[in-house]
């Protein structure tokens, strides 16, 4: 690349111009390409490293956040409330038993469904009866009753057969649906056949195993009847929960409207639980990712600022005799502290633009990966853009100072 050549009238010998000023700092910087890379890859890892940080912390909380919105602000429960006896606590409210028609019909239910233990006054459960003297002896697994809906309130999954239905429920058939670990113990594993299973000398067909549930894992482990057969023949008098899956933001309208739904007359004798701090958790854990992450962009840019210094301050050494010959022909020292000065602030452009490109693109890339979907905010990308500029800027001081107070005389004693 060509050097300008450098030329003060006495009109301009004390004042080095804005068009002089910008041709040697672009001579500057461009002058030595293999040092210009060097000086950017450090501004660029700083940049980019804080916006892949920024941005893949913003990408994990809104993942964080949508297991927020998926779990825990999308479940509700209302039972009875209880009052301290004499003799211990007492229910003092009662859940209906069309729990799931009157809780349905609420803005933002999903699903609803209601259980109970089940007391079969100590009879024996048992499958198909089978020889073996050697057999341990198994404790009986926990009975509950169900309503239908109870199977998408607490989102479980079926592994082979069915659930039962309200029509199960309204006939008060003898039917069961059994929780995958129970069914182990039984030794039932398949229902093809419409085993069957005996509660004391009661024969119940089994129609279904459940598989997995996100929400009273205890199903697993039961034999889990109708609601209208655990009335019918174990004479039932009342539900202990009802549990719900609500939508997201509507915890508020059902925790004031189940319990007027339930008992308009008493609605303070029932319990809601609802997911009302999930987003004050929520953004707690977005503020600890958020801070670990800048945390780490911010040593990143600490290593590239100094990056530019040392490179700044060693063109300066080198340029000695150059900024001597400059003073002596007229430039001042805030010329010489304003040209290096320009020249940081370019580096740090550069390296700031090139480095926030970089950042997105990884972002992107880790985001498709991982089957996330990317959040960045758009100002962190142009932030980032402009602070490697102000980084530049900030780097460049010091040897810019060191560069304006070098003598001409002996700069060039120094050069020559």
């Amino acid at each position: 690349m060509a050097r300008p050549r450098l030329r003060f009238s006495r009109r301009t010998r004390d004042r080095f111009g804005l068009r002089d000023l910008v041709s040697e700092a672009a001579y500057g910087v461009g002058s030595r390409p293999g040092r210009l890379v060097l000086t950017i890859v450090g501004t660029v890892l700083g940049v980019g490293s804080l916006v892949v940080t920024v941005g893949l912390a913003q990408t994990a909380a809104g993942q964080i956040g949508r297991q927020f919105d998926a779990v825990a602000a999308t479940q509700a429960m209302v039972e009875p409330a209880t009052a301290q006896t004499q003799g211990g606590e007492r229910a003092i409210g009662r859940l209906p038993w069309d729990v799931e028609d009157r809780l349905g019909r609420i803005a933002g239910v999903e699903a609803v469904g209601a259980v109970a233990a089940v007391d079969i006054d100590g009879a024996a459960i048992t499958a198909v009866p089978v020889n073996d003297p050697s057999a341990p002896t198994l404790a009986s697994p926990q009975v509950l009753a169900t309503t239908p809906g109870l199977l998408a309130a607490v989102r479980g999954t079926i592994a082979t057969g069915r659930y039962f239905d309200a029509g199960h429920d309204e006939r008060a058939d003898r039917v069961v649906v059994l929780g995958s670990r129970a069914a182990g113990r039984l030794g039932v594993n398949r229902v093809d056949r419409q085993p069957s299973i005996f509660i004391g000398e009661r024969p119940y067909t089994v129609i279904g195993i459940l598989d997995s549930v996100e929400r009273r894992t205890d199903l697993l482990d039961a034999v889990i009847l109708p609601v209208g057969t655990a009335r019918a023949d174990f004479g039932l008098a009342a539900l202990d929960q009802a549990h719900l899956t609500i939508a997201v933001g509507a915890g508020p309208v059902v925790g004031t409207q189940a319990p007027i739904a339930l008992d308009p007359n008493a609605p303070e004798n029932l319990d809601v639980q609802v997911p009302a701090v999930a987003s004050a958790v929520r953004a707690s854990v977005q503020a600890d990712i958020n801070a670990i992450f800048l945390a780490l962009g911010a040593v990143a840019l600490l290593v590239g600022g100094l990056g530019i210094a040392n490179v700044t301050l060693l063109s300066v050494r080198e340029r000695t005799a150059e900024i001597g010959l400059r003073r002596a022909l007229g430039a001042s020292q805030a010329d010489i502290g304003r040209q290096f000065l320009v020249e940081s602030v370019v580096i740090g452009l550069l390296g700031g633009l090139i480095g926030a490109a970089t950042g997105v693109l990884t972002v992107v890339l880790v985001s498709l990966a991982q089957e996330w979907t990317p959040l960045l905010d758009p100002l962190v990308v142009v932030g980032a853009a402009l602070l490697g500029g102000v980084i530049g800027l900030a780097a460049g001081t010091y040897p810019a100072l060191k560069a304006a107070a070098i003598e001409p005389i002996a700069a060039l004693r120094a050069g020559g």
